[in-house]
């Protein structure tokens, strides 16, 4: 084990939502820590969770309870101007539905968020581009998200995460739209991004894909039930 600070470190957190009275909850009590440069999967199945784990790692949602220590930022304690700042600069975030802008293309999707933090225009294209070249989609830059494939799609929207050199990337279900050869190469792409040193963290359902990570969160029912990790001389299916 190390004694170097989690990027990522969660305290007894619990999500409830209120409904027409009736508590859900989502999240009951969890405690997870993520190393910088590690590759874990959250993995479970539909409703148990996982995704809003994922939006509170985003910052996209607060916890109800408990604390979220993020590259060593409380982030209860964070302005909403803050938090918009730390998204924008230390997370990149990878979507199932891809979200890329239909009406700009491949460059323009990649370059948007250098262009939220005033980043020059010269200084925006060389990184767009090597972000483009990093998950071959270089040759497609003037091309529109339309006339793409979901497996071009989801590396132009891997790049648009890149961009910003984020602290984590966080993929939602990367593959749940691609057929099995799409999501095999996508899954390759995360592999060496890793291997490159970046830390992610991946929900999925798919256990086939939770393989890829150097370590499986299971949850059910809001609750982490088992943690496993690949050996190292594991086979990848």
């Amino acid at each position: 084990m190390t004694d170097t600070p989690a990027l990522i470190d969660l305290s007894g957190v619990t999500k409830v939502f209120l409904t027409d009275e009736v508590e859900t909850h989502a999240l009951s009590g969890i405690h997870l820590k993520i190393q910088k440069g590690e590759f874990a999967a959250i993995a479970g199945p539909s409703g148990c969770g996982k995704s809003t784990l994922l939006s509170i790692l985003g910052l996209l949602d607060s916890p109800t309870d408990g604390q979220y220590i993020l590259n060593n930022q409380p982030v209860a304690k964070l302005t909403a101007a803050d938090r918009a700042r730390v998204r924008n600069r230390e997370i990149g975030f990878i979507f199932q539905s891809f979200n890329l802008i239909g009406d700009l293309t491949v460059f323009e999707n990649v370059e948007l968020p250098l262009t939220y933090r005033g980043t020059s225009a010269a200084e925006r294209k060389k990184r767009a581009m090597d972000s483009l070249e990093r998950v071959g989609m270089g040759h497609r830059a003037k091309h529109l998200p339309s006339q793409l494939s979901g497996g071009q799609q989801q590396r132009v929207a891997v790049a648009r995460a890149l961009v910003g050199s984020p602290a984590v990337l966080l993929a939602d279900e990367p593959t749940g739209n691609l057929d099995s050869k799409n999501g095999d190469a996508v899954m390759a792409l995360m592999t060496e991004l890793h291997q490159g040193g970046a830390t992610i963290v991946m929900v999925t359902h798919d256990p086939r894909f939770a393989k890829y990570a150097d370590r499986t969160i299971h949850i059910f029912d809001g609750r982490i039930v088992e943690e496993g990790a690949m050996p190292e001389n594991a086979q990848i299916a």
